[in-house]
């Protein structure tokens, strides 16, 4: 099973709630996409399942690999357990949210007496998707939870939740990860990967492996090669966004387009740091109007070589030579 890395804090705290027979009923595991909520969420409903049938003895989330549990939820038939995330629509896409009629699915799970242990678990991947009239229904199981029932809330923005939701849970924030704990991850992911293809995605994940494994293949070397260099000697001729603009605007190239919406505020955020004074609140600036470009682009279709272009511009502007030259 894929190991959790970097989380041994909140992995404490849940395990608290454990052994001291205390375990709250609803827990909203927060934090950045990709540094593992689900994995979390997964692992913790792995373990209380299979605690439920006896003393594991082991630390942490681990669970033996030939205990029945794993077996089970390996195969999406553990009974105890059920998952409530987007289904796939006929067109094979997602649906937009998690629908109303899923969350009163549950009724299944909660009207039958559990299988194996006493626990029945739910989790939620992600309950930001949920629709409304769902997210009230799913409330109401909250508020009145049945015996040994544990719900599991993996949220990426847990702060636009409903308050109702959130005074019903136990928050469990979990961070980006360290150095060590990334190069570990990814390690283990890709067993095949060099050391400097580790290092790179390390470096563009910013502490979280799932971002970090989405830019594989995408030579985000070289187009964090490509942006330094914009803000070290600016583009007095246009000709370096202008080329970087073209070679992105390319359909093929929409996963490295969609990586560079990424990794241009992270850049002006990195060469803001370097700053003070009125050339810190100009990078800010900057940062601001870099962000909600990169975040608007996708949602509202704009033209590709048109934001790459304007995004290289906001880019060329840090460097120290188009400061002289203004």
């Amino acid at each position: 099973m894929t190991p959790l890395y970097g989380h041994d804090e909140a992995v404490a705290a849940f395990r608290d709630g454990m052994e001291a027979g205390r375990l709250h009923h609803a827990w909203l595991v927060s934090g950045p996409e990709g540094v593992g909520k689900a994995l979390f969420a997964h692992k913790a409903a792995l373990r209380v399942l299979a605690e439920g049938q006896g003393p594991v003895g082991l630390p942490g989330f681990d669970v033996p690999d030939d205990h029945p549990a794993v077996h089970l939820v390996a195969a999406g038939s553990h009974p105890d357990l059920m998952r409530l995330e987007r289904l796939p629509k006929d067109n094979g896409e997602l649906a937009r949210s998690i629908s109303v009629d899923q969350v009163r699915g549950l009724q299944r799970l909660f009207g039958t007496t559990s299988s194996f242990s006493p626990w029945r678990v739910v989790i939620v991947d992600s309950i930001d998707d949920l629709e409304r009239a769902a997210a009230n229904a799913l409330l109401k199981n909250l508020e009145e939870p049945p015996p040994f029932s544990l719900f599991l809330l993996v949220s990426h923005a847990s702060e636009r939740l409903l308050p109702t939701i959130r005074s019903r849970c136990r928050l469990l924030r979990l961070k980006t990860l360290d150095d060590d704990a990334m190069t570990s991850a990814l390690g283990a992911a890709l067993p095949e990967a060099g050391e400097s293809e580790i290092g790179e995605l390390k470096g563009a994940g910013e502490g979280s492996p799932g971002r970090a494994l989405a830019f594989r293949g995408l030579d985000i070397g070289g187009l964090d090669r490509a942006m330094r260099d914009l803000v070290r000697d600016g583009d007095p001729t246009n000709a370096g966004r202008s080329k970087l603009a073209q070679s992105l605007s390319l359909k093929a190239a929409q996963p490295r387009y969609e990586a560079f919406l990424s990794r241009a505020p992270s850049m002006i955020a990195a060469a803001a740091k370097e700053r003070k004074g009125a050339a810190l609140a100009e990078a800010l600036r900057l940062w601001e109007r870099a962000q909600s470009l990169a975040s608007s682009a996708t949602h509202l279709s704009l033209e590709p070589q048109s934001v790459v272009f304007e995004l290289a511009g906001m880019l060329a502007t840090l460097s120290p030579r188009s400061a002289r030259n203004g």
